[in-house]
């Protein structure tokens, strides 16, 4: 299942199961921007995992090669000619300025909705955009669960439906 549909999905489960408050949901995958950031905390998540997006600051070109030792970046190689290429006071910049504004921009679009700080996303401060290019709340899509007669592999398949 893609992070988009399952991530609300967990945090259900949890919730229905008590289990919300004992278990922090960690989201990871192409997390890169703020506005994928800020829809994972709204989703539920308590804090997201981004390593593609250090790695775009770092110079990253994605080749594909990583496994190889062959990165043409020096990012991931420990061949001392293409290590050069990553010159660690340059890129050092670079990766601060992207956690830096990564977590400016996500606090502006918690004050936009009104918040504090960005731990208080809920459903409720997000659109998700179906494939005919409508939006519709988060909050009405992935309604957030009750306590009721229904049971989770019901409320599982109704979402699938």
């Amino acid at each position: 299942m893609p992070l988009n549909e399952s991530l609300p999905i967990l945090v259900d489960i949890l919730a229905e199961y008590g289990l919300r408050e004992r278990i922090r949901v960690i989201a990871s995958g192409k997390l890169v921007t703020p506005v994928k950031v800020a829809w994972a905390l709204c989703a539920g998540a308590a804090l997201v995992n981004s390593a593609r997006g250090f790695l775009f600051s770092l110079g990253c070109i994605q080749p594909l090669q990583c496994h190889q030792n062959i990165c043409p970046t020096g990012i991931t190689t420990h061949n001392a000619r293409l290590q050069r290429g990553l010159v660690v006071e340059d890129k050092a910049r670079r990766v601060a300025a992207y956690a830096e504004r990564i977590n400016k921009v996500i606090n502006m679009i918690a004050h936009s909705c009104g918040l504090m700080d960005a731990r208080h996303f809920g459903r409720e401060h997000a659109r998700v955009v179906l494939s005919a290019g409508n939006s519709r709340a988060m909050g009405k899509l992935y309604p957030y669960p009750n306590r009721d007669t229904k049971t989770m592999s019901d409320r599982t398949d109704e979402r699938l439906n």
